[in-house]
């Protein structure tokens, strides 16, 4: 079992890297001995999940571990873990609520649970919005490290405005995104769509990092600023809910996920790695993690009506609602 967690730890490094990496440097980082790492990568290598660059001498994924992502996809986890979580929502708080990814600066609508009576809303299955004037949007980008954040946005053309409301700058985003990391949840108001408003926290994956925004949207005039915190509640705990079902984790204490090297250590020797003291270096030579070289993407969602496929019938179905 070690060996096994061992070989997965060296897959999931070499997924978080922009390209191959020496079996020295992704043993360093793991703290794992050489020669167990090099052993790893020949099994790895030999199940076509990694590949040897040898005039590089590197190693990377291999076409095994491409046809494992794209099995994912197809098999669209994050859509059916999330729909009998929305349904229960949108039944306990009689709105509309729905599940977001980022794609982009756009946020890409992946799920939507109806409240019984609401009306159709602009965020449909498929249809993509601008992530700084969406509740779910903003519930993500607050979550997302400062450059990542300012790569999307880098300058004034990257804001689409709808309504002549929301942030038009990045100095402007950026305060609303520290309003949501203060309250916990996201909120627009009449930005999406006139006269309708909505509350949003973010789903989180195994390292802290948002990976989809999950929100309720209600007539404006019908929800006063209690109401709205009460709502707020009930999408947070959903989001908790959701976040659990995807084997993800809240962020660390300070707010900022994980590191990574902790995780991957962890996960090579199946105990937690000491508290990290920030990074080492040593003349003439980069000791830089491999993990701090990882770089954060959203994930993608292909826009098609398979997304909103009902749950099949062996699909868990837990029968727990959220009270407001």
């Amino acid at each position: 079992m070690p060996a096994a967690r061992q070989a997965l730890a060296l897959l999931a490094a070499m997924a978080r890297l922009p390209g191959p990496a020496p079996a020295a440097a992704l043993a360093r980082d793991l703290g794992l001995p050489r020669s167990t790492a090099y052993a790893l990568l020949a099994e790895l290598v030999a199940a076509g999940l990694a590949v040897h660059l040898p005039e590089e001498r590197r190693y990377g994924l291999g076409v095994g571990a491409f046809e494992l992502g794209t099995a994912y996809l197809r098999q669209e986890p994050l859509a059916r873990l999330a729909r009998p979580v929305l349904r229960r929502l949108a039944d306990a708080v009689g709105h509309t609520a729905h599940l977001s990814v980022l794609h982009g600066r756009e946020v890409l609508y992946v799920v939507e649970e109806r409240g019984a009576g609401r009306p159709p809303l602009v965020t449909d299955v498929g249809v993509r919005l601008p992530a700084q004037l969406t509740a779910s949007g903003r519930a993500v980008l607050a979550h997302l490290p400062p450059a990542h954040v300012r790569a999307l946005f880098p300058d004034a053309s990257a804001f689409v405005d709808r309504h002549g409301a929301g942030p038009a700058s990045l100095s402007e985003l950026r305060r609303a995104l520290s309003t949501v990391r203060q309250a916990g949840w996201a909120t627009e108001d009449g930005e999406v769509t006139p006269g309708f408003a909505s509350v949003a926290a973010a789903v989180r994956d195994h390292t802290g990092r948002p990976v989809a925004g999950l929100a309720v949207t209600f007539p404006s005039p019908e929800v006063d600023a209690p109401g709205r915190g009460r709502l707020a509640s009930a999408a947070g705990r959903a989001a908790a809910e959701l976040t659990r079902r995807l084997g993800g984790r809240p962020p660390s204490a300070d707010g900022v996920p994980h590191p990574q090297v902790q995780q991957l250590r962890h996960d090579a020797h199946g105990v937690p790695a000491p508290p990290s003291t920030g990074s080492t270096a040593t003349p003439g030579r980069s000791r830089q993690n491999v993990a701090s070289r990882v770089r954060h993407q959203s994930i993608t969602t292909r826009p098609t009506t398979k997304i909103a496929t009902p749950m099949t019938s062996g699909g868990p179905t837990p029968s727990q609602a959220w009270p407001v």
